[in-house]
């Protein structure tokens, strides 16, 4: 069993019309703070979760929608984890249930031993947790937004201001700890989300989209700080659509894609789930061309798989070097014009397209559907 160990998971919402899925009645938005019964720094104490409620069901005119279907997980102590999925595919409902701000339906989570229904408040002593929206008080300084989340958690003020002067070092916070938060950038305000996690030295940090909004150099010096996390014995649980991030920064992967998971490993070996090179076309606007493609080619013998993703055609084949001409005569032989084509090693939106028939880019813009809300908002 490991540090977090999710069994047949499971949560379910009723909806009508455009309507989104379930919030927590606690604001769900700030680091978890034990003393808060669970509620972020500042907020009123959330509603106890010790007895589950149970499951949603639909009258008239609603849709009962399952944003988390039965997942089994089980993360490592040390390791940083990536819970991979478009917006809607139940990664964040899955976070929340995590760090006790919403009842599950079913199954069982336990972390660090402590199972978060029976027992929230010494599951929230353990963990820290850092939404999208992040906690910071703007008309406070990052010290005081620290020293006060510390001392939610029962931390004594001198243990909380050593620890502040360790995060204020780690996280490179030294010109930015005693200004107010409005005056923080989009990558500074994240650096203090991540000390706001990290302050009472939590076992387990819940990250949901930790980089979404920075630009790349805050994205990947936030990545290094993460990694320092993990060295020093932090588990590191993160919610992320993006691919790079995921396969960059991440131990292990789930892939979860419309409440469950389809595909879980390190990011190696998931690519090495699509055997050989992929070759994308994007061809003319002859009816059906890619179509007429597909059928031409999925029976070649250096061809393992042939997908239309959007307005490409993907292949994978053997030895891709060598398949390119052959490829280019094919088609040119069938009078199918060829406007580009690109070779490369399978990538995780390779991995995501063959476990789920349909690209992550794609899932993405089905998400945004309200047929398709799965009560993630992200």
């Amino acid at each position: 069993m490991g540090i977090i160990d999710i069994r047949g998971l499971r949560k379910s919402y009723v909806t009508r019309g455009r309507g989104y899925g379930p919030k927590s009645k606690s604001t769900g938005e700030a680091p978890v703070s034990a003393e808060s019964g669970g509620a972020p720094a500042g907020a009123g104490r959330a509603p106890a979760a010790e007895k589950a409620p149970r499951a949603a069901k639909a009258r008239r005119g609603q849709v009962v929608v399952e944003a988390v279907k039965g997942i089994d997980l089980a993360v490592e102590q040390g390791e940083i984890f990536g819970f991979l999925g478009p917006n809607g595919a139940g990664k964040s409902t899955t976070l929340k249930m995590l760090a006790t701000l919403l009842a599950p339906d079913g199954g069982s989570v336990r972390i660090a031993g402590f199972d978060v229904v029976a027992q929230p408040n010494e599951v929230r002593r353990r963990i820290g947790y850092v939404s999208q929206a992040g906690g910071t008080d703007r008309e406070a300084t990052g010290r005081e937004n620290l020293m006060l989340q510390g001392r939610l958690y029962g931390v004594s003020a001198k243990e909380v201001t050593a620890r502040i002067e360790s995060l204020v070092v780690s996280l490179d916070l030294g010109r930015i700890v005693d200004r107010l938060g409005r005056t923080y950038s989009g990558g500074e305000r994240r650096k203090l989300d991540l000390a706001l996690g990290m302050v009472h030295s939590p076992a387990v940090l819940f990250l949901d989209e930790p980089t979404t909004g920075l630009d790349p150099v805050s994205r990947a010096q936030l990545w290094n700080q993460i990694r320092s996390l993990r060295a020093g014995g932090t588990t590191v649980f993160i919610t992320t659509h993006y691919l790079d991030e995921a396969d960059n920064l991440c131990d292990r992967i789930a892939i979860i894609d419309k409440g469950s998971i389809v595909a879980e490993g390190t990011p190696h070996e998931l690519k090495g789930r699509v055997a050989g090179d992929v070759v994308s076309l994007s061809l003319n606007h002859v009816e059906d061309a890619l179509a007429k493609a597909k059928e031409l080619l999925q029976p070649e013998e250096f061809v393992r798989d042939a997908i239309i993703d959007q307005d490409r055609l993907r292949l994978t084949v053997e030895k891709g070097e060598a398949a390119l001409p052959a490829i280019l005569r094919l088609l040119e032989g069938s009078g199918i014009g060829v406007v580009s084509i690109a070779l490369s090693r399978p990538s995780l939106d390779d991995v995501f397209l063959h476990v789920t028939g349909h690209s992550l880019t794609e899932a993405e813009r089905t998400a945004a559907s309200p047929a398709q809300r799965t009560g993630d908002s992200r």
